[in-house]
């Protein structure tokens, strides 16, 4: 049987990185006696996969993980069970039954996901909310984007799906996965430049809202949440 997990990542707990995260849960599955399965071989562990590592300094209310069980259990029980093992700044929210393709995994169907950005140091101008309108309805906003071997001019217009005002923060949806990844420093990186502000006079915090999967045909976008394509899990009997 196959499991996405959906957790919280907030608080001091933000600033550890993705290996840590990892190896944190691999103990939490031995203390809340999770019954997951392992490979097989000479060196056997934990069959577990993340959707997309959250970087170190960002916040998370949908973070995801999928595993593989010996045999099924209760999904409210593990919730329980895995908190009970659980440090303040991580929290499960739910553990829910998922296909058994592999194509189905949430690494593979990651698609968008969504985030609140708010300034932590620096000024925007009194207008900047029209000006993100404005910035937002270019029909492209190209970024010099770094690779390890070179650097190149992108179009990210297309990868930013939705970004507005929200209060005094900024919510964007952008691309996310194997395909396309936009992250939302980029965006503000661009939205600077936009507005001829030094970058090095800013800093933003990000917060991770959720991550959805794409169910919609050929050319049409159709964004659900990847929780939600999982199923809970109550009558273990049945299994």
């Amino acid at each position: 049987m196959k499991v996405r997990i959906k957790f919280r990542k907030y608080g001091a707990m933000r600033f550890i990185g993705h290996l840590d995260v990892m190896r944190f849960f691999q103990k939490v599955m031995r203390r809340a006696q999770i019954p997951i399965a392992f490979t097989g071989g000479f060196s056997p562990h934990m069959i577990m996969s993340f959707a997309s590592p959250l970087g170190i300094g960002l916040s998370s209310d949908g973070e995801y993980f999928d595993i593989e069980l010996q045999e099924p259990i209760n999904g409210e029980e593990a919730v329980r069970r895995m908190n009970a093992a659980c440090v303040e700044g991580i929290e499960v929210v739910s553990f829910r039954q998922i296909a058994e393709e592999k194509k189905m995994t949430g690494m593979t169907i990651l698609s968008a996901a969504e985030y609140l950005t708010t300034v932590s140091k620096g000024t925007f101008p009194p207008d900047w909310k029209e000006q993100l309108n404005r910035f937002y309805e270019q029909p492209q906003i190209r970024i010099v984007k770094q690779t390890k071997r070179s650097e190149q001019k992108v179009d990210i217009r297309p990868m930013i799906y939705k970004l507005s005002v929200k209060g005094e923060a900024i919510y964007m949806q952008n691309a996310a996965g194997s395909a396309e990844n936009l992250k939302p420093g980029l965006v503000m990186e661009a939205f600077l430049h936009f507005l001829q502000l030094p970058a090095e006079e800013f800093r933003f915090s990000h917060h991770r809202l959720e991550m959805y999967a794409n169910v919609g045909t050929e050319g049409q976008r159709r964004l659900v949440t990847l929780e939600s394509l999982g199923k809970e899990i109550t009558d273990v009997s049945a299994h």
